[in-house]
């Protein structure tokens, strides 16, 4: 009896062990996530031209005037946003009221010469025509006639030229954008051509790069470019706006400048910048270089890699000794080679071991 009882927990313990090792082996069991993949390309040598610059806005402008007077107001400050045709600052126009009033004073006075000479000349122009009124006479009375036209044409000449100075004496801003310095304060005098404040566009930057005469002729308009602003350590991407063809007044460096593309509000005017051109790419499968798209990297604390798929399509976290980054690409030194598959897109969390299924 006793040996039957053992014989049945023998064969109790061994189909429980059994079920067991099933269920355990059934949990471990994970779904394939599904994963696009792309091939390591030959390789691409890029050449770069470095320099460094200074951000700076596109619209910039140093408001002055063409009058000479006390400021009298001033509407804005460093760092206010304005609109276009916003008053600014304002100029003592006291000497052109007074003008003004000279101006009007000497219309009314050419118009009163106008309206008599207009009078006596249609006067004689009907006697004339009775042969009342001698040749002589008529062209005296035109002659006098036509003088007083011009003395009051002049006389509005004047007075749209008092206008037009009033304009000056009212500083607005010529667009959209910021308040970057200003060079008076109140009770200050203004003089013509004086700065008087700067205007920047908004968010609109670009960096001013010099560059030397050998890697010049290498830049042309519309080339990427990449900028590194050094006080922030924050990239951004940037393509050449201009490329000056003179280094006369540069010291021998020509200015290029790259408009940034959608940099953060961190970004502001006056910060250094060093830049990278891509200026040439040319296919080469024996420099042994490898360029991947920088935001497909998976980073553990100082490690940097990318998801491969191994024999038994499984996902393999390969880490990389990675070089320069240009245009969105960064450069593999090691660790990655030419013809291997590396996963661009899951459909689910990957890591490393887990089964995949390439669409």
């Amino acid at each position: 009896m006793k040996k039957t009882i053992l014989f049945l927990l023998i064969t109790i313990s061994f189909i429980g062990a059994s079920c067991q090792k099933k269920q355990d082996k059934k949990s471990h069991e994970v779904a394939a996530i599904k994963v696009k993949t792309n091939k390591v390309a030959a390789s691409k040598t890029i050449n770069r031209v470095s320099a460094s610059g200074t951000v700076e806005a596109q619209n910039s402008a140093n408001l002055s005037t063409r009058m000479m007077g006390f400021v009298s107001k001033i509407n804005a400050k460093v760092g206010q946003k304005v609109t276009k045709g916003q008053l600014l600052l304002s100029v003592n126009s006291t000497d052109l009221q007074a003008k003004k009033a000279q101006v009007d004073a000497q219309i009314q006075q050419a118009q009163a010469g106008y309206d008599n000479a207009k009078k006596d000349y249609e006067r004689f122009k009907d006697l004339y025509a009775k042969q009342s009124a001698s040749q002589k006479e008529l062209e005296n009375m035109t002659t006098r006639y036509e003088m007083a036209k011009a003395g009051l044409e002049t006389a509005q000449q004047m007075k749209n030229e008092v206008l037009a100075q009033f304009s000056y004496a009212d500083i607005r801003a010529p667009f959209s954008g910021v308040v970057t310095n200003t060079f008076v304060k109140v009770g200050d005098m203004a003089s013509p051509g004086m700065p008087l404040l700067t205007v920047e566009g908004e968010r609109m930057l670009q960096v001013m790069a010099m560059v030397g005469e050998q890697d010049i002729v290498k830049i042309t308009e519309g080339a990427h470019a990449s900028v590194v602003i050094k006080s922030i350590q924050e990239q951004v991407q940037g393509k050449v706006i201009e490329v000056s063809q003179s280094a006369k007044n540069t010291g021998g460096q020509y200015v290029v400048k790259i408009g940034l593309e959608k940099p953060s509000d961190k970004v502001l005017p006056g910060m250094f910048a060093n830049v990278d051109f891509e200026v040439d790419e040319k296919e080469s499968h024996a420099s042994g270089q490898v360029w991947i798209d920088a935001k497909l990297l998976v980073s553990k604390g100082q490690l940097k890699g990318i998801y491969v798929i191994g024999d038994t399509n499984k996902a393999l976290l390969r880490w990389l000794r990675l070089g320069k980054q240009s245009g969105g690409m960064i450069e593999v030194l090691s660790g990655l080679q030419v013809g291997e598959t590396y996963i661009t897109t899951a459909e689910g969390k990957l890591f490393d071991g887990v089964p995949v299924q390439v669409q």
